[in-house]
């Protein structure tokens, strides 16, 4: 059977989602429960990211109806997939009850990529002081871990921590954990991951009053991105935007401002989360 996890783009779930299902008819026909299970939850996830969350949870019911106690693997996948559905739907309450299993029966069953996973989504739920402590956690249990898809976690964990330490203000402790991102990405040859590392260290120059050299980083980023040929990036744009705004070059921020807005207004996470956010860019653009 096909290996669908290498199918994933999570920047394109619908994308996905197209390549997930025509897996579905020879998984059907396989006599094997645990591969289709596994399948339907992957399925459920790029539904959920693309806030189809009624389709999300059916065809998680689907999967659970195949699952036995014998398939920790598929259960523990059941679990994530189901908190992330809750979580993304506002629910994280809900959500942190799925996580929480996940994180248990992950552990009794050996898998620690999903412990680490399981562990990260918690955090998610939680607030910034309990946030930041799952966090900690599942860094310290991937650094045990012989498993090396846990330790590919580490990166994502290294961001996290940052980004708790950012919302509690603790600036300095936060720009040590992105750089520890950026070396860990850069050391793994994860070009686009090392790039988001790099825009959060120009993120908290900024909260750090290091406006000017923060912009310059931005700036490099920008001229990467079109160096590389790569897809636009309206984050970069707002930062820039943000910079120069704070500089008091107002009249040279609205082309950035304009650009952050037409890229991001077509995110369906800032849509549903963030209007306000986009609002403001689209005034500052105009």
């Amino acid at each position: 059977m096909a290996d669908f996890d290498s199918l994933w783009d999570y920047s394109h779930p619908e994308i996905t989602e197209i390549k997930f299902r025509e897996l579905l008819p020879a998984a059907e026909s396989s006599g094997d429960s645990g591969y289709l299970a596994g399948l339907l939850t992957q399925i459920a996830r790029t539904e959920g990211l693309q806030t189809k969350f009624d389709d999300a949870h059916k065809t998680l019911d689907r999967a659970e109806k195949l699952i036995t106690n014998r398939m920790p693997v598929p259960k523990v996948r059941y679990l994530l997939e189901r908190g992330r559905a809750f979580n993304s739907s506002g629910s994280p309450d809900e959500a942190k009850k799925y996580f929480l299993q996940a994180w248990d029966l992950a552990r009794e069953s050996h898998v620690d990529d999903y412990a680490v996973d399981a562990a990260h989504m918690v955090a998610i739920t939680e607030s910034p002081e309990e946030a930041l402590k799952w966090n900690e956690a599942a860094v310290a249990f991937a650094e045990k871990s012989t498993d090396e898809n846990a330790k590919k976690w580490l990166g994502s964990l290294y961001n996290n921590i940052g980004w708790n330490y950012h919302d509690k203000k603790e600036y300095e402790k936060a720009l040590e954990y992105f750089e520890k991102d950026y070396e860990w990405y850069s050391g793994m040859n994860r070009p686009l991951q090392t790039r988001i590392a790099k825009w959060s260290i120009a993120r908290t120059l900024r909260s750090l009053k290091r406006t000017q050299q923060a912009l310059v980083l931005q700036r490099k980023l920008l001229y990467q991105i079109e160096q590389d040929k790569q897809e636009q990036d309206g984050y970069v744009h707002e930062e820039i935007g943000e910079c120069l705004l704070e500089l008091e070059r107002k009249e040279e921020s609205k082309p950035f401002f304009k650009k952050a807005y037409d890229l991001l207004s077509k995110d369906i996470w800032l849509i549903a989360n963030e209007p306000q956010r986009l609002e403001r860019l689209k005034n500052l653009g105009a």
